[in-house]
């Protein structure tokens, strides 16, 4: 029999939940992790079998990792998947397939790096790093500022995307607006330096990405779920923030939920952690209170340590979710992601449900090294 422990996870995550016209059969999301085992941009068998052995092993909902859109400058690896060229597609429908085989649903993240592209990386070598004022994320030198042109072209490029995700089964997209990428460096202050319709306020920093959610909206069906990753964090700042309030959170994220938002997917390095003073709610509990709209929690899920100390060559212990469980039920936000302890253990879901915590594998950081 399950331990009551384990019936209470049961009875808090496996409860379906909706996006759009997608049923999630439970609470439980694989976060996207880029993995860099996909040559010349398209995945394979191997990829196909990444993914869906976590399905197999109870996640409700896959998130690929992030997966270039169809534009020269949108990347800097030849080994990350792109969502476009007829072979990369059909590598992706593949993934897909075997995802559904495997009982999950499954969206791709649609990803444009912007400024951290490396200058010379490849897929596209020649191609310019380019951001809405064409400020580095470090001490890099400086890109180039997007023209109107360079704008259109890439939102035609999600949109793009996102109907090549329809039409290759896919259960809806998510657009990669976090970390410090492209989106979310129109999004910041402190790349964004625009004098034009694209700068200046929040209303209009969030002018780009708002188009670009309009735009898929229109290049799919209307019930096909959108999903907008969002974080204060970027990827060599992580004491920026977008909003040091609530209400200027909700500056940001009305005109994207106006546009065609289904759910937020608010990326933190901690859950537990509380956004703003004098609330509990973290970043996904204020973003559900502000906009109505369904939204995914994620950060250090099932671990005792933060990403970071995966950089530094470290695994990572095993943690309680209690936490968890009790802000889940009390609905603060509607589905968690789980990253690392996903990669550690591809069953993590069946065993939480099945109060088989000590069968439980760390995550290590030799994990990194291979898809299994």
């Amino acid at each position: 029999m399950p331990s009551s422990s384990a019936a209470r996870a049961t009875d808090v995550l496996v409860r379906p939940v909706s996006l759009g016209s997608l049923t999630v059969r439970n609470r439980i999301a694989m976060a996207p992790m880029t993995r860099e085992f996909s040559p010349g941009g398209v995945p394979g068998a191997d990829v196909a079998e990444y993914y869906a052995r976590r399905a197999a092993g109870g996640v409700g909902l896959i998130i690929s990792e992030g997966t270039y859109v169809g534009h020269a400058s949108a990347g800097t690896s030849d080994r990350v998947p792109r969502f476009h060229g007829e072979d990369a597609l059909a590598g992706w429908a593949g993934v897909a397939d075997a995802v559904h085989r495997a009982g999950g649903a499954i969206v791709p993240q649609l990803w444009h790096v912007g400024m951290a592209r490396a200058v010379g990386a490849p897929p596209v070598p020649d191609a310019p790093r380019i951001g809405p004022s064409g400020v580095p994320l470090d001490d890099s030198e400086p890109g180039r500022t997007m023209t109107r042109a360079d704008l259109d072209e890439v939102i035609s490029a999600f949109a793009a995307g996102a109907a090549a995700a329809e039409a290759n089964g896919f259960d809806g997209i998510e657009l990669h607006g976090a970390h410090g990428y492209l989106i979310d460096q129109f999004l910041w202050a402190h790349t964004n330096r625009r004098t034009d319709a694209y700068g200046g306020d929040a209303l209009s920093r969030t002018r780009f990405a708002a188009e670009i959610v309009a735009a898929c909206r229109r290049a799919v069906s209307p019930d096909f779920p959108i999903i907008f990753r969002m974080s204060q964090w970027k990827m060599g700042d992580y004491r920026a923030r977008l909003a040091e309030t609530p209400q200027e959170l909700e500056a940001v994220l009305d005109p994207l939920a106006e546009a065609g938002v289904d759910a937020f997917h608010c990326s933190t390095r901690r859950y537990w952690l509380p956004e703003f003073d004098g609330s509990d709610l973290n970043l996904a509990g204020w973003a559900k209170k502000l906009t109505g709209r369904a939204t995914i929690s994620v950060g250090s899920v099932g671990l005792d340590n933060e990403f970071l100390k995966t950089f530094q060559g470290q695994g990572s212990g095993v943690a309680a979710i209690d936490g968890l469980l009790d802000r889940l039920e009390r609905d603060e936000f509607d589905l968690v992601a789980v990253g690392r302890a996903l990669l550690g253990d591809p069953e993590w879901v069946t065993k939480i449900l099945n109060g088989r915590t000590d069968e439980l594998t760390p995550f290590g950081a030799e994990a990194l090294a291979r898809l299994h």
